[in-house]
């Protein structure tokens, strides 16, 4: 059990570069919870005491619009983390952090989480990059939503997600990322309806695939077409 933990930490972008040992330290830190589909594991504006650890399971970060409306800024799956933000300058989570489906999470509290960062210099190294690249990500998402065309905020979303999750083969690019309709249209703000218009004219014409495990694969014609910045 010991050395599936051991493992399972390594492939943690955080903790990758850590060595048997130094991962050890870190397991005996953590507390490992359930949560259900649906269950709220953070609620906007609280103060976080803890960063949190996908063991299994997805989650995603949302914001409501002032009309009520969901927007999801992000999803995170095993292996991913989320929380850590709070924790470094104090201030209250930006957005909700929900359960997608039944997910085991292993929870650091505040105080260990720094001793983690006063002890592991690599650690903070790869806390600096990681918060990079969400930056981008942010950049990115800004990008997608100053779209008018909906064709082109799907499009961007699939070229964000392809950067993560993205996995090539000869069929072209899969997105190793469970997504349902729902889901993709409250990452792009755009109804449910009009991306399954959108996903089934993609689909006709052989541009994407939506699989069995609700991945969808990008051709490789997908790939090449420029549509980001056509009407």
């Amino acid at each position: 059990m010991q050395n599936n933990k051991n493992e399972f930490l390594k492939k943690i972008q955080i903790f990758s570069s850590l060595s048997d040992n130094e991962i050890d330290s870190i397991i005996s830190n953590l507390v490992v919870k359930k949560y259900k589909k649906n269950e709220i594991i953070l609620y906007e504006e609280d103060t976080s005491e803890f960063m949190y650890i996908i063991l299994w399971g997805k989650v995603k970060v949302v914001r409501m619009t002032e009309d009520g409306k969901e927007i999801i800024l992000a999803v995170h799956q095993s292996g991913e983390f989320f929380g850590e933000m709070s924790l470094i300058d104090g201030k209250t989570t930006p957005a909700s952090v929900i359960s997608t489906e039944d997910s085991l999470v292993a929870v650091i509290s505040k105080k260990d989480f720094y001793s983690i960062l006063m002890v592991q210099n690599k650690v903070t190294i790869s806390l600096l990059k990681i918060f990079c690249s969400r930056l981008r990500k942010c950049w990115d998402t800004i990008q997608l939503l100053n779209f008018n065309n909906a064709s082109q905020r799907v499009k961007m979303l699939f070229l964000m997600l392809s950067d993560e999750y993205g996995r090539k083969s000869p069929e072209g690019l899969t997105l190793n990322i469970k997504l349902t309709h729902q889901d993709i249209a409250e990452m792009t703000g755009m109804t449910r309806e009009t991306v399954t218009r959108i996903l089934d004219k993609w689909q006709k014409s052989g541009d994407i695939t939506v699989l069995k495990d609700k991945f969808i694969r990008l051709s490789q014609n997908f790939l090449q077409k420029d549509i980001l910045f056509k009407s």
